[in-house]
């Protein structure tokens, strides 16, 4: 079957990135991207739990009310494939996948995998970082030749509010703000492990906090991928998002957003509602000051 467009969601079996598959599902037939079927590739890194996801999907009575689906005549088509961002082999087998299956490339890559480990150690730090801050990297400089030429496509990397610089040194906030290459980003990143493995991360002037620097990383990350890709004439637009506090695994049942209301920013985003803004960081379908 020929598809019109295709899209990517990482870390998509539950939480946030299964609602971002339901809502690109639901929303496309009336976003700025509808010229015809829609492909959307719901990916995770547990073959079983990702399997039963996709079925959940098929049988949401939501998906099923509005006929989004094509096995009721709609638009969209969903399909798993294994996916671990942590994993090189992993990402490079998607990626010879998809250019199989689809030559002409891909319209949407939203990144939302990512971890949250408990306690805070030189091994929750290198965990959480390679898979949250390097396998999303990872998963961009891979799929960026696979996308489509503007001005649809586009790439959402899922992001957090944690990732704010209120609680860094003002040396390390004026880093980071400055960080203008993917190198400056990532040095960043191997400077908070450094100094974690040598016990002076506060004494330097970083939170003792894994995940919120993976995603301080991210939001870093994005902006300087996103100047890079503005200096060419067909450059992709890439943002970063915070899908807030959301009642989830992750966040151990607090929030105060369901799942769906956690989607609506990623895919805003994703459909190309951004008035062509890139390199930023949204939340509530704003941009917000980093």
């Amino acid at each position: 079957m020929p598809y019109a467009r295709v899209g990517v969601v990482t870390g998509a079996n539950k939480g946030v990135g299964n609602a971002i598959v339901r809502q690109l599902a639901l929303q496309y037939p009336k976003s700025r991207l509808n010229s015809g079927p829609f492909l959307i590739y719901l990916t995770a890194r547990d073959q079983t739990r990702g399997e039963e996801a996709l079925e959940s999907l098929r049988q949401d009575p939501q998906l099923s009310q509005a006929g989004a689906l094509s096995s009721a005549g709609g638009l969209s088509e969903i399909k798993f494939h294994s996916l671990d961002i942590a994993s090189s082999g992993s990402i490079n087998a998607f990626k010879e996948f998809i250019k199989k299956e689809h030559p002409e490339g891909i319209d949407l890559l939203i990144n939302n995998a990512g971890i949250a480990m408990q306690g805070f150690d030189t091994n929750v730090v290198k965990t959480t970082l390679r898979c949250n801050y390097y396998g999303t990297l990872e998963m961009v400089n891979t799929f960026l030749p696979l996308m489509k030429p503007l001005p649809t496509s586009r790439i959402v990397n899922v992001a957090s509010i944690s990732g704010a610089l209120d609680k860094y040194s003002p040396q390390l906030v004026e880093r980071f703000r400055a960080a203008r290459t993917v190198a400056d980003s990532t040095a960043l990143m191997e400077d908070f492990t450094d100094a974690v493995i040598r016990g002076k991360e506060k004494d330097e002037g970083w939170p003792s906090a894994a995940y919120a620097v993976s995603k301080a990383g991210v939001i870093a990350m994005t902006g300087a991928v996103a100047a890079a890709e503005a200096q060419k004439d067909n450059g992709v637009v890439i943002n970063s998002c915070c899908p807030g506090w959301v009642v989830t695994d992750m966040t151990r049942g607090k929030g105060v957003k369901t799942p769906d209301q956690g989607a609506q920013t990623p895919v805003m985003l994703a459909f190309g509602d951004d008035g062509g803004q890139t390199g930023l960081f949204w939340r509530d379908e704003k941009v917000l000051d980093w």
